[in-house]
């Protein structure tokens, strides 16, 4: 599962608070803007694209800083696209998930003679904890935050997810575990959390899927099957790219049949497009 794409996700199921907490400003009126560009394909999994009150607020996340082409030169490129596209002003922020290695230069801005383009990078762990902590649409996010206790906080961040209401619960607990994955052992997260909910949650159903907490008690059927997931999942990627979650979970549903079909079909995909074809004729 992409981090990047998770924090895709939580963008667009609630952009008017992402963006505010970007932008610094509230924000009331918020439209998610398709992420298909003309002119050329373009890589978009990772990219949330919000147009505000005549502005266009580019969002995206990174979990390495490194990327090809280059990060400075992407972030041009996109800007030259949505201004063909809207003709309206554009604020680019990149959020980088965790930090570089020591010494590397977070760059920018692109530079090559007479061109100058800028654009803002927030480092998620030299932002305030409290931010996300009092903002259960934000909370995913604040095991990365600042912290000289990184226990404690997620500790504060298991807490908070106690607190929520029963519905809200499940699911932002598992977007936060996946979240503080990156940067914590998985047995402290497991300790710190209750199993049961993650059990309820659609998002942990995926993750058992991918292999990740498989059981023996499961059997050797569903132990086919996740395996069988993951092997498709994996070449799907390496075929088409990145998996938008949605696709992720229709092939989550699939039978070890299906499955063997699909692991003989994606040998002809081009693109996505191609998965999501093979997959409509299924219904």
């Amino acid at each position: 599962m992409s981090f990047d794409n998770l924090c895709k996700l939580l963008s667009e199921k609630h952009p008017i608070t992402f963006a505010s907490w970007v932008l610094g400003t509230p924000q009331t009126n918020v439209i998610i803007l398709k992420t298909e560009l003309s002119i050329e394909p373009i890589r978009a999994d990772h990219v949330t694209f919000l147009q505000l009150q005549e502005r266009i607020l580019h969002l995206e996340f990174q979990t390495k800083l490194e990327s090809t082409p280059p990060l400075p030169l992407r972030m041009l490129d996109y800007w030259v696209r949505l201004y063909r596209l809207y003709r309206l002003p554009i604020t680019q922020v990149v959020v980088l998930l965790l930090p570089p290695a020591p010494g590397t230069v977070i760059e920018t801005v692109f530079s090559v003679e007479t061109t100058h383009h800028e654009y803002r990078v927030i480092r998620l762990w030299e932002e305030n904890p409290q931010v996300f902590l009092d903002n259960p649409a934000l909370l995913p996010l604040a095991p990365l935050a600042a912290t000289t206790q990184p226990q404690a906080l997620l500790q504060q961040v298991v807490e908070r997810v106690n607190q929520l209401e029963p519905k809200q619960r499940p699911q932002i607990s598992a977007y936060t575990q996946i979240l503080a994955g990156l940067k914590y052992k998985k047995d402290l997260i497991k300790n710190l959390f209750r199993e049961d909910m993650m059990r309820e949650s659609v998002i942990y159903q995926e993750i058992l899927a991918e292999g990740e907490q498989i059981g023996e008690q499961r059997g050797r059927q569903e132990g086919r099957l996740a395996e069988g997931r993951s092997l498709v999942c994996r070449q799907l990627t390496r075929r088409v790219g990145e998996l938008p979650l949605a696709l992720i979970g229709r092939i989550e549903i699939l039978s070890l049949e299906q499955l063997e079909n699909l692991g003989e079909a994606l040998l002809d995909f081009q693109a996505i497009a191609d998965l999501e074809t093979w997959l409509n004729t299924l219904k």
